[in-house]
């Protein structure tokens, strides 16, 4: 088990740089840079963003919101509105959507991505299960797009890969279609 275990993982990263080389790609035609802010993936994100070559001309770094009082830091690092993290909790779509768009303010980036989730072992305060996982993508000058997986109770790295894998595919749409939109 442990064999197959190692082999799905390097696998897993090999599909991560193949991903982050065609981002990367994408990005320098278009002239864009990167931000992430993160949750549940604690600077997963931003590692697998800087372990790709010429990354660094690219990527700005991230935010890493991950604290048992993550509502206060998302706040206060990103300028997530204290009332919808009351109202709604740390785990919505409009909670990854305020975090991307408050990454690109704190950031010179013209993209981002943002990451809040349950990774495990036990459910959030709020009662969001284990596996429920909300990913933003916002550019400048257009509207932050989200979407919520349920990975369910897979074990926190596999939480954690998984929904890194899913944000890379949701930037490179997002790159993409900046290209596509390119005068």
């Amino acid at each position: 088990m442990a064999t197959s275990e190692a082999a799905a993982r390097r696998e897993a990263a090999a599909d991560d740089l193949a991903a982050m080389a065609e981002l990367l790609r994408l990005l320098r035609d278009k002239r864009l840079t990167l931000v992430v802010a993160e949750s549940c993936t604690a600077g997963l994100m931003g590692q697998v963003l800087s372990d790709a070559p010429g990354a660094a001309e690219r990527f700005h770094g991230g935010f890493v919101t991950y604290t048992k009082a993550r509502k206060a830091s998302k706040a206060s690092a990103l300028d997530v509105p204290t009332d919808l993290l009351r109202q709604k909790g740390a785990v919505c779509l409009e909670v990854a959507r305020a975090m991307a768009q408050g990454a690109l303010a704190h950031s010179p980036a013209q993209l981002s991505a943002a990451i809040t989730g349950v990774a495990g072992p036990e459910p959030d305060p709020d009662n969001n299960p284990v596996g429920r996982v909300c990913i933003a993508v916002a550019r400048q000058g257009a509207s932050a797009t989200a979407f919520e997986k349920n990975y369910g109770d897979i074990g926190r790295d596999a939480v954690r890969g998984r929904a890194v894998a899913d944000a890379l595919r949701a930037l490179i749409a997002a790159a993409r279609q900046a290209l596509a939109e390119a005068p």
